[in-house]
């Protein structure tokens, strides 16, 4: 566990959460490394408990999934519809014809076929491109759908639910808007944590309560046909090979070192919400992004051992 720990501080990391069982195994906090500039536009103050409070990046994808799965329960979206039934034509840059072949379900696996720019440069389904400008039209989708702001059906469907008391949408400095996305999503360690907890319960939030179904839930994790490794905004291991953000191609699993049902979200910075059912394992990273190129493998090969030698903490 010493090892694990000296490596994650090493590694410019700010929150390090284990749950197990719904145990604490690590819980561990540092200060915001002060030699990477643009970290300072994540970061958000502290909690009234002392937390900080950081946006996560695109680790939000996996939380809008979540959403998009929950409108779909409540018969307010149906995500094999085109998306201009939602938002009408003209929401793209592709032709009319093409345009009007773009489901929802495409824009949760990055398989629309359209570029940063919203034209059309692929066939729908064919091509898997990690394209935030136009992941962020599903939260227009969402407040369409429902007839509310994504602020509101976020603290009703979901924080509310799962009392994650720290966790809100905050408009996010130029500078980090012209990615196309510009809302923030704000939020802590101990939050996060609560829907790895909700993926492991199947859907239930602490007190039992439904939150999202079971089939919507799994469905979020079905392997895209383009890509193995994703399913709805959410990262899946096992795959027999996987296509990362950048476009590349690489034979194998996510990270070969961790169990195979694991399923992540990430975000820029190498913030991870790590969830293994087999294991019934919540894992948080928060932070900066970490020095070493491979560090989900070096994480996840020192967490394994730390988990088989420690102690589970009551």
């Amino acid at each position: 566990m010493r090892d694990l720990l000296v490596y994650l501080k090493a590694q410019n990391t700010t929150g390090f959460l284990v749950l197990e069982n719904g145990r604490t195994r690590m819980e561990q906090a540092w200060s915001p490394p002060s030699d990477v500039p643009l970290f300072s536009a994540f970061l958000y103050g502290h909690t009234d408990d002392g937390v900080l409070l950081e946006d996560v990046a695109s680790l939000q994808k996996s939380v809008i999934a979540l959403l998009a799965a929950i409108a779909v329960d409540k018969g307010l979206l149906d995500v094999d519809l085109p998306v201009s039934r939602y938002l009408g034509q003209g929401w793209s840059r592709a032709p009319l014809d093409q345009e009007t072949q773009i489901r929802v379900v495409d824009l949760l696996t990055m398989t629309s076929g359209l570029d940063e720019t919203f034209a059309y440069t692929h066939p729908v389904g064919a091509q898997f491109f990690y394209n935030t400008h136009v992941y962020a039209v599903i939260k227009r989708i969402l407040a369409a759908a429902s007839g509310e702001s994504l602020d509101a059906i976020t603290r009703a469907w979901l924080t509310e639910p799962l009392a994650m008391k720290d966790t809100d949408w905050r408009r996010r400095p130029a500078a980090l808007a012209s990615v196309g996305n510009d809302t923030a999503l704000v939020t802590t360690p101990r939050d996060i944590a609560q829907l790895g907890l909700l993926v492991l319960s199947g859907g239930l939030s602490q007190d039992g309560a439904r939150v999202v179904s079971e089939a919507q839930l799994a469905a979020l994790f079905e392997r895209s046909g383009a890509n193995p490794a994703y399913g709805r905004l959410w990262w899946l291991n096992g795959g027999d090979y996987r296509v990362g953000s950048a476009g590349r191609r690489a034979a194998g699993a996510l990270i070969a070192a961790a169990p195979s049902d694991l399923v992540g979200a990430y975000g820029l910075f190498d913030r991870r919400l790590y969830i293994v059912p087999s294991r019934k394992l919540v894992v948080v990273r928060t932070g900066a992004a970490a020095t070493d190129k491979d560090f989900d493998e070096q994480l996840w090969r020192r967490l394994m051992k730390a988990l088989d030698d420690a102690p589970t903490t009551p």
